[in-house]
């Protein structure tokens, strides 16, 4: 049954049977009494979508992630539709396979649909046609390194300074010389991990190596053929830190093609710690980054904004759209590094 059947059933009018939707307290009482209960006799569900434009809200949220394959981003897309489903919205996400004329185009047809508000995971798209967004009233937050989108709010870890912090852990059980291996995405990110690298080793006097700093594919094929050039030099690196879990579990596969002991020749350490990680031999030292938590923190902070533009409290908005949230990473120590007796987390300092 339809919105013109209820009304006819009802012996009113069509706009009176829209307004008990979407403006109860305008109807006489004795009215809206009957026509809800013609509807429960009926089980009539109203249309969510046609609701939704009168209101000019859908209910829905776009979801925009780098790659689906990674499994990193996974744990970030949980995070998201966890408060997305709690606000009783839908998502509607899109994987761009970091290619930003793909992303381009989901976020035109996101916009085109009417969507609420849309979360970008590492976003490659230059930071005024995010902005541009705002013009048609949606709303966009950012999760990841978005330092060169100084004025779209977002949330990320300081991936230069887990880096440092990793690195450091390195030189600390006795590395020097430390290799770097580095995903090609996410661009920004990884670039990131790179300064961190070479500051810490900078800091503790230590030379850098440009040798020792290899680029490579952000998967575990990109690890393996990464693991094989460090394997093969003639003055090979005593650790490798890879700026992806994912990457390290190539390069330990690579080590061990090539006959040479994890932790006892070489350490390995990742970052993410997807849950992978603690399931390798030898289980895998890592730079903790919490996905779950930046989805949640993300979506929330889109729901804030939302919020505030369905208010028009231009106060409010003009504040968040500045705000930018950094959560702390922190290192697991496993087996793939020096010390193999002991499990532990290590904080950073504040």
């Amino acid at each position: 049954m339809n919105i013109k059947q209820i009304a006819k059933k009802a012996g009113v009018s069509v706009a009176t049977v829209s307004r008990v939707l979407n403006h109860p307290e305008n109807v006489a009482p004795d009215t809206k009494s009957k026509i809800e209960r013609i509807m429960t006799e009926e089980g009539y569900t109203p249309n969510w979508f046609a609701r939704g434009l009168n209101f000019n809200k859908t209910r829905t949220i776009g979801l925009m992630i780098p790659h689906i394959l990674n499994p990193a981003n996974m744990e970030i897309v949980k995070g998201v539709e966890d408060v997305a489903h709690q606000k009783d919205y839908i998502t509607f996400m899109c994987n761009v396979e970091n290619n930003v004329e793909k992303e381009k185009q989901y976020l035109e047809s996101l916009i085109q649909r009417k969507v609420d508000g849309v979360v970008l995971i590492s976003s490659h798209l230059d930071a005024s046609l995010i902005e541009d967004t705002y013009d048609h009233g949606v709303p966009v937050v950012l999760i990841g390194e978005n330092k060169d989108k100084p004025n779209i709010p977002g949330v990320r870890i300081d991936c230069c300074d887990a880096a440092y912090k990793a690195v450091k852990y390195l030189m600390e059980i006795g590395h020097t010389k430390i290799g770097i291996l580095y995903g090609d995405t996410p661009r920004i990110e990884n670039l990131r991990k790179v300064e961190g690298y070479k500051k810490a080793l900078r800091d503790a006097g230590v030379s850098v190596n440009d040798n020792y700093i290899v680029k490579t594919t952000n998967d575990i094929e990109g690890g393996y053929i990464g693991g094989k050039k460090f394997a093969e030099m003639k003055d090979m690196p005593q650790a490798v830190f890879a700026t992806s879990d994912s990457i390290a579990f190539g390069v330990i596969d690579a080590m061990k093609d090539n006959e040479i002991k994890i932790p006892e020749q070489i350490s390995v350490m990742g970052f993410d710690d997807i849950k992978m990680s603690n399931l390798i031999e030898p289980k895998l030292t890592t730079v903790v980054k919490p996905h779950h938590k930046l989805g949640v923190v993300g979506a929330r902070l889109l729901f804030d904004i939302m919020e505030s533009v369905e208010l028009d409290d231009r106060e409010a908005i003009d504040k968040q759209r500045t705000t930018e949230i950094l959560l702390e990473a922190k290192i697991k120590i496993r087996k793939s590094c020096k010390h193999t007796d002991r499990l532990q987390e290590m904080f950073p300092s504040k």
